[in-house]
């Protein structure tokens, strides 16, 4: 049973940051990648970025040069590091992982308001 569970959302103002984390577990190494997706009230869930068990990360034109995916394999966590935060980047935060056979797991979710 895998078990994702996201943390370190919250309420920041325009231009400020947030790091948030993803907890698996048991080992992320053996997912064969990780990510980030959000989804805003009445929108569709959306994809923010990918880090695969390589270390290569692909990210959404709109968080290009102001979110960032790491990870720690220690701690069984994966992390997104967002700066420059706009009241548009409000949304449900989740983590994601693609394990064995192409499934995918999901967390529960962490909010993130940015307000103006």
């Amino acid at each position: 049973q895998v078990q994702l569970v996201e943390s370190g959302g919250g309420l920041v103002q325009a231009g400020g940051s947030l790091r948030l984390s993803c907890a698996a577990s048991g080992s992320i190494f053996r997912f064969n990648a990780m990510g980030w997706h959000r989804q805003a009230p009445g929108k569709k869930r959306e994809l923010v970025g990918t880090i695969s068990r390589g270390g290569i990360t692909n990210y959404a034109d709109f968080v290009k040069g102001r979110f960032t995916i790491s990870r720690d394999f220690a701690k069984n966590t994966v992390y997104l590091q967002m700066s420059s935060l706009k009241p548009e980047d409000t949304a449900l935060y989740y983590c994601n992982a693609n394990g064995e056979f192409g499934t995918d797991y999901w967390g529960q979710g962490t909010q993130v308001t940015v307000s103006s």
